[in-house]
């Protein structure tokens, strides 16, 4: 596995490669107004009786939305109390608020003092803070320690917790799949450093007046590598020195064992951004995201469709010379690999092809897991 770091009109760009091939990338757009994962002392400046939620105010200017199911209250010993009524009881207008941001925004203008500017939508809130680490994730209200959903095994699930409880100060953590086999003073030294994140943000919340950002959401090059951080990483390749000093910050803090594999790169007769994208000739699989559709091997394909309440998935046969099951196999592991590289959530309906019985259906969710 290959990381490249590059950079685009500004915006931060992160690709994951194996074998020459995209397996994941992030980016960082210059439009961005909320990181996901930011955390912020807000200040509530206005209740939405009707859809029972508070407007925040996160930095100057700047707005999210906080639904009712999404506040937390806590006593002195950190256990959650239930809210009595509307929002607006428990959150008058005026509170401070630590709330982190679960959805981003970008501002989509183009011309700042054009009089009919699209504004950028409200991000999400929540107050149920999480910090992300490479193996770990820190949930300083909770204080049991679990496991990814993703390791089914419960007898696994059942040892990792065990293993978590059994260390000294490890508290509200939880497991990414990817940290199974890390040794445990990797993970002690983890859930320090994220424990000590939190305690510079409770301090910073007590003594600002806000709004203001207390912790940024993870960048690109932060995100790319906790997510592939089960994977072999080979080298992490970076074009600009901004980049790579966040690049060398970031890894001799959560993953020392990749520090020797960030190389400093320049690419011979770049003109634009992009150039390391482009010398590595994934442009092509980059721009074929922005397609509602994917070309299967076999000639069949998928068409991939996002509305507001779901993402649906059509399977089309086209030239595939196989069975109904075969060009389903076909198009399931194009799908799994879409939905990741697409970053797809949610409820995701797959329209197959019709299949004879339930042992070929059987074979293709099998196939799907």
């Amino acid at each position: 596995m290959e990381i490249l770091i590059e950079e685009y009109e500004g915006g931060f760009w992160a690709a994951a490669l194996d074998d020459g091939h995209l397996e994941g990338v992030e980016i960082d757009p210059p439009e961005e107004v909320v990181r996901w994962g930011s955390v912020y002392l807000g200040i509530v400046r206005r209740i939405d009786k009707a859809a029972d939620a508070a407007i925040v105010e996160l930095e100057d200017g700047v707005f999210g939305y906080l639904n009712a199911r999404d506040v937390r209250i806590y006593d002195q010993d950190r256990v959650p109390k239930k809210i009595d009524g509307a929002i607006g009881k428990a959150l008058p207008v005026g509170s401070k608020i630590v709330v982190q941001a679960k959805e981003g925004s970008i501002d989509t203008t183009v011309e700042k003092d054009d009089p009919e500017r699209i504004e950028f939508k409200y991000s999400r809130l929540s107050m149920d803070v999480s910090l992300q680490g490479r193996f770990m994730i820190f949930t300083p209200f909770e204080k049991t320690n679990r496991v990814s959903q993703r390791i089914r095994n419960k007898n696994l699930q059942k040892q990792l917790v065990e293993m978590l409880d059994q260390m000294r100060g490890v508290e509200g953590c939880i497991l990414r799949a990817s940290a199974h086999n890390t040794q445990n003073d990797v993970l002690k030294s983890e859930s320090d450093r994220l424990n000590e994140a939190w305690d510079r943000i409770e301090e910073d919340a007590a003594k600002l007046d806000g709004p203001v950002c207390l912790l940024k959401g993870p960048n690109a090059i932060k995100r790319i590598l906790s997510d592939f951080a089960k994977y072999q990483i080979d080298g992490i390749y970076v074009v600009t020195m901004d980049h790579l000093e966040a690049t060398q910050n970031w890894c001799e803090e959560f993953a020392p064992d990749l520090v020797t594999k960030i190389t400093p790169i320049e690419i011979p007769n770049a003109q634009t951004d992009l150039g390391l994208f482009e010398f590595r000739d994934i442009i092509g699989e980059i721009e074929s995201l922005f397609h509602p559709y994917c070309l299967i091997t076999g000639g069949a394909s998928i068409i991939i469709q996002g509305t507001a309440a779901l993402s649906a998935i059509d399977v089309n046969r086209g030239g595939h010379k196989g069975s109904n099951l075969a060009v389903n196999i076909d198009a399931a592991k194009a799908i799994a690999r879409q939905i990741r590289l697409r970053n797809i959530g949610g409820i995701i309906i797959c329209d197959f092809l019709d299949m004879k019985g339930k042992v070929e259906k059987d074979n293709l969710i099998q196939y799907l897991k």
